[in-house]
């Protein structure tokens, strides 16, 4: 079976507030939209920022490899080269991370460069690449 791209509708608190985070600091292409909700072009899949004032944030953490990964969050596999590439567009743009860019499991099974962070409403976002995307599901 050949990997299909995955659709994920969330909350956000402002819309234009996503837009300029999801469109430019991300570099993701915006598609429909209406009032009340915004589909983006995320790596080839499909997000959609939905209106939901007060529904969006932070809940609660976990702790992984001395860190506390935010629950819940969402993201994507990248490449490498391209995962390194929104690290420093992320930094530049002044982004504030809850994970720095790093690499988790260092010399493990499922060594990952990973990076938590927050869009403007709150919602957790990871984003990670394997230099080995064979170990995805090593344990």
């Amino acid at each position: 079976m050949s990997l299909r791209p995955f659709h994920l509708a969330f909350p956000v608190h402002d819309l234009a507030a996503a837009r300029r985070f999801y469109g430019e600091t991300m570099g993701c292409p915006e598609g429909r939209s209406s009032g009340e909700w915004v589909d983006f072009d995320f790596y080839g899949h499909q997000i959609v920022a939905h209106l939901a004032p007060g529904e969006a944030g932070d809940r609660a953490n976990n702790h992984v490899d001395g860190h506390g990964v935010p629950v819940p969050h969402f993201g994507v596999v990248l490449a490498m080269a391209d995962w390194q590439a929104l690290a420093e567009r992320l930094e530049a743009a002044g982004t504030e991370f809850a994970i720095p860019p790093t690499i988790r499991f260092k010399g493990q099974p499922g060594e990952q460069a990973t990076m938590f962070f927050r869009d403007p409403s709150g919602n957790a976002l990871e984003m990670k690449a394997f230099a080995d995307d064979a170990m995805l599901f090593a344990t």
